[in-house]
């Protein structure tokens, strides 16, 4: 008789562990992989903008030149990433994808510059964080397609200029006003993407469901839609949240009924807002009066990162229409008063 000591059990466990975390990983990359869009005809929403980009793509391509350089600002989760690598399917080349804090040495950015081949795209993400070295190395190969570089020391220091292959920069920001105008006054076009409707988002989760290989009606796709924020990275995020419990609830089926059920245990409302957005105009409405209330105060209150309310709370309430940002700090509106049946600020009533 074979004798299974307790080490083999762990080894077979940890084996068995390994393995599925192999296969989520695995379909985790496949799913991220598939539920991006390759070209212009799969990308969904920004249509203003979509139109502008096929004429400069289609006209690029008769110059047989690079496209401009190409800033995208606007709030996080708007498809700034994807629509970069649209662009270069759509050119026919290769793209290289960094962020700015990761070029924190003068060698990392000469070293992405050195490694492109004529025609690449190089999308650097969150290029307002780009440090003044980086952004300085940047000027003139955007610009002459060159690199300064400077050897020897003293009075021996001279000045090599190195050119590089033409390649177009893509620049993708939440915050466009924090970049230097040099920077800024070098992309030849610039767009801020628009948070998405109803109906786009609809097409989303629509999509995403299929891809998932979920079953979701038009009117359960309108449901997680309205709770979406206007932006397809939450509703992607929350079409696979509505789905785990669709399997359990309603075999995997999702209507209506079923996603309305699945959001409110999420604890999701009807506007899309979460317990930190609840918790943040309820703060505004109980400790302050309804405002105005500063940003480092609020913070505090809130126990989050002044940035965090900043990018991530603050431009879906300002664009619902919830909150206003004013000369001495943030208040509620009018309009959220009477969705949350604020009738009287000055008695302090609780929001939720």
């Amino acid at each position: 008789m074979a004798i299974i000591s307790d080490d083999d059990n762990n080894k077979t466990d940890k084996k068995k562990n390994e393995d599925i975390t192999a296969e989520e990983t695995s379909f985790d990359m496949s799913f991220e992989s598939n539920i991006r869009p390759r070209y212009f005809e799969e990308y969904i929403g920004q249509s203003a903008l979509k139109s502008t980009l096929k004429i400069s793509i289609e006209a690029a391509k008769k110059r047989e030149l690079p496209l401009d350089h190409i800033l995208f600002y606007g709030p996080p989760g708007l498809g700034k990433t994807t629509l970069a690598s649209v662009i270069a399917t759509e050119m026919g080349t290769n793209i290289k994808i960094t962020s700015a804090p990761a070029l924190e040495r003068p060698r990392d950015i000469i070293g992405i510059l050195m490694s492109l081949k004529a025609g690449d795209i190089l999308f650097i993400d969150e290029i307002h964080r780009l440090n003044k070295i980086s952004e300085e190395i940047l000027y003139p190969a955007m610009e002459d397609f060159y690199l300064d570089m400077t050897t020897g020391k003293s009075q021996s220091l001279k000045t090599i200029r190195i050119p590089i292959p033409k390649f177009t920069l893509i620049g993708a920001t939440t915050k466009a006003g924090s970049l230097s105008s040099p920077l800024r006054d070098r992309f030849g076009i610039i767009h801020r993407l628009e948070f998405y409707t109803e109906e786009e988002l609809t097409m989303v989760i629509k999509r995403t469901a299929g891809i998932l290989d979920v079953e979701i009606d038009e009117k359960g796709a309108q449901a997680v839609a309205r709770r979406s924020r206007g932006t397809p990275r939450i509703a992607n995020r929350l079409v696979k949240r509505v789905r785990d419990y669709a399997i359990v609830k309603s075999d995997g089926f999702i209507d209506a009924k079923t996603a309305d059920n699945a959001l409110d245990i999420l604890q999701i409302d009807k506007f899309g807002l979460d317990n930190t957005d609840r918790c943040l105009l309820n703060i505004i409405a109980e400790k302050y009066n309804g405002g105005p209330v500063g940003i480092e105060t609020l913070a505090t209150a809130l126990g989050e990162d002044v940035k965090t309310i900043e990018d991530v709370y603050e431009p879906y309430l300002v664009q619902k229409g919830f909150i206003q940002r004013t000369p001495r700090g943030r208040k509620l509106t009018p309009y959220a008063c009477t969705c949350f049946s604020l009738k009287n600020i000055d008695v302090q009533q609780s929001l939720f």
